[in-house]
């Protein structure tokens, strides 16, 4: 039990993941992002603790980083820790974005939230004909015009397999699509896009009930 005990502190050293640099007199800082993915224009909460003595009333800087990474890390926010040292920021982050907090010479890890393509579709008709034509439609934001939109039918399997593609058009507001698809059985669809600076966005599901 007294070696189980001594070789604790060794295993927490070895948790230490690159970028995360413990300063002078045992200060500490942790970092964690709630939920590490989110839509587009959706909140992430970034929060951790700062450890070691005297951690309460201390002024925690956020730091991130936008996709491409490495090129443009800047300071955007400053928050104090509580009595218990915890402190949190909430960001709503346009792309794939690494945050770090600092204090001083102290700095945390690194963490990654991936933002997704906020994407919608409707149809022109829920309840078609057997073999008509139904227009799918719907928007990508921020907008991505020219990247190809996937259309996507729930296989008897679950799996859901790519049908038709069409592209992002300019609109008003975020980007639009538009591709009309001829059904011949009830089915469940759905839409996905992605870019290097996004994770993968998808859609609601729509069920199309073709009848006779």
């Amino acid at each position: 039990m007294a070696l189980a005990i001594a070789a604790l502190p060794v295993a927490a050293d070895a948790t230490h993941k690159p970028g995360h640099q413990p300063g002078a007199g045992g200060a500490d800082l942790t970092i964690g992002a709630n939920p590490t993915t989110t839509v587009f224009q959706n909140a992430t909460v970034i929060s951790g603790r700062l450890k070691g003595p005297n951690n309460s009333g201390q002024t925690i800087t956020l730091r991130e980083d936008a996709h491409p990474f490495n090129i443009g890390d800047k300071a955007v926010a400053t928050t104090q820790t509580n009595q218990q040292g915890v402190y949190s920021f909430t960001r709503r982050p346009a792309e794939n974005t690494t945050y770090q907090v600092t204090l001083g010479t102290v700095r945390s890890e690194r963490v990654l939230v991936n933002v997704r393509i906020r994407m919608s579709l409707k149809a022109s008709d829920y309840t078609p004909r057997v073999g008509q034509l139904v227009r799918l439609s719907g928007r990508a934001c921020p907008a991505h015009d020219g990247i190809t939109v996937r259309i996507q039918r729930r296989t008897s399997t679950g799996a859901f397999k790519t049908v038709r593609r069409t592209s992002l058009r300019a609109a008003t507001r975020c980007s639009i699509y538009s591709r009309r698809l001829r059904i011949y059985r009830d089915g469940t669809y759905r839409v996905t896009a992605d870019d290097a600076n996004h994770a993968t966005g998808i859609s609601r599901t729509r069920f199309l009930n073709a009848h006779r």
